[in-house]
């Protein structure tokens, strides 16, 4: 048994067309609830030592992650946290560090700006951890051998580089696609730890996660509910990650200069 895992994306800023933003207001919301339920938000280090030493977590401990990094995160989502005494891990896609989100298809009318470096080391001096989302957020199960390793290695280095080596400790597959061959490489470009979709597989290089999306307005996110409703909306989560197929081929699609999937530009 192990902690479980909530996974955010966006928290604030301009409405999109898909599902991964939830608004400042919700996010407060939780979080003040599962703070006031007692939970008690751990870092990655310490996620990491219970699954290594077989400790089973206690009934309150969770992680709190977030996924791609966006600029919004130091204004909308880590003051929340910090005013609650909890911390997050943020998985990076390290080529668009202070750039903007140009990998994904455009669902915002402009484009979204990540975090910067700067930002980075401010909150990670307050307590705050950050690990790989790959280097351009591709689908590492679509990769041969040589591009999956560049996606993971070149992140890991980045992060190691500019963060020191805890930041090379764990990865987010990207759209929580892997297998066991993803798993391998992620193995072999060192990292210890590896977070995929609702659904792992033991290993601690294939740990689940339940995404919170826009429908996940509760005041108790579906990932730390145990009734009916949290089983129906893990389910939900998991289709989503499914249905995230469609966005890589509108990436792939973009890629070769076809537009797809992007607003024209005002």
């Amino acid at each position: 048994m192990v902690a479980p895992v909530l996974c955010y994306h966006r928290i604030g800023g301009p409405l999109e067309l898909g599902v991964t933003r939830v608004g400042r207001s919700v996010f407060e919301r939780q979080m003040t609830a599962v703070a006031k339920a007692g939970w008690k938000a751990l870092t990655l280090a310490a996620f990491q030592d219970h699954l290594q030493r077989g400790v089973a977590p206690s009934c309150n401990e969770l992680l709190i992650t977030f996924d791609d990094g966006y600029a919004t995160l130091a204004e909308h989502a880590y003051p929340v946290l910090a005013d609650l005494g909890f911390t997050a891990t943020t998985f990076l896609i390290t080529d668009f560090v202070g750039r903007e989100n140009t990998w994904d298809v455009r669902y915002t009318w402009h484009r979204l700006r990540h975090l910067d470096w700067p930002a980075i080391e401010q909150w990670r001096g307050r307590g705050f951890d950050f690990a790989s989302h790959g280097t351009a957020h591709r689908r590492l199960t679509w990769l041969d051998d040589r591009a999956a390793t560049d996606e993971l290695g070149r992140s890991r280095e980045t992060l190691v580089d500019k963060l020191g080596a805890d930041a090379g400790r764990a990865v987010a597959y990207p759209f929580g696609a892997v297998d066991g061959r993803v798993e391998r490489v992620a193995r072999e470009a060192g990292y210890a730890l590896g977070f995929g979709g609702v659904r792992g597989n033991g290993s601690p290089l294939r740990q689940p996660r339940v995404p919170v999306y826009l429908w996940d307005r509760g005041d108790m996110p579906f990932g730390l509910r145990q009734d009916a409703l949290g089983a129906a909306g893990r389910f939900a989560a998991y289709v989503a990650n499914r249905c995230s197929v469609g966005t890589s081929i509108m990436q792939g699609l973009g890629a070769r200069g076809w537009g797809v999937g992007n607003f024209p530009k005002p």
